[in-house]
């Protein structure tokens, strides 16, 4: 006997080519992607709150690495303010990120 292998997102590729299919495809794709966003150790909380805390004070552009919504994206700027009642950080981008969802900071 033989066994099926599926050859997943490839066989839907003939539909590419339909009108209407392309933003359903893209968005299968999109859904396919996404990952759990990735725990953080007491160690990593720690360090990531030292380099918060250095980078504010010193006024030094950064590089934040944060989870949204299944991907991990990247933002760049200085901190402009912490919000300490919404728990975000607010970049000189005017860009709000969640501190619960900042990955990693370099700088």
């Amino acid at each position: 006997m033989h066994n099926y292998v599926d050859r997943g997102i490839i066989k839907w590729a003939p539909f590419d080519a339909l009108v209407g299919y392309q933003s359903i495809l893209s968005e299968l794709r999109h859904k396919l992607g996404k990952k759990d966003k990735p725990l953080l150790s007491v160690d990593q909380h720690e360090e990531l709150n030292q380099k918060l805390n250095f980078v504010y004070h010193h006024q030094i552009e950064i590089e934040v690495l944060y989870y949204h919504d299944g991907y991990t994206k990247t933002s760049y700027g200085k901190i402009k303010a912490l919000d300490f009642i919404n728990k975000q950080i607010i970049l000189s981008t005017y860009e709000k990120i969640s501190s619960t969802l900042i990955l990693d900071l370099t700088y």
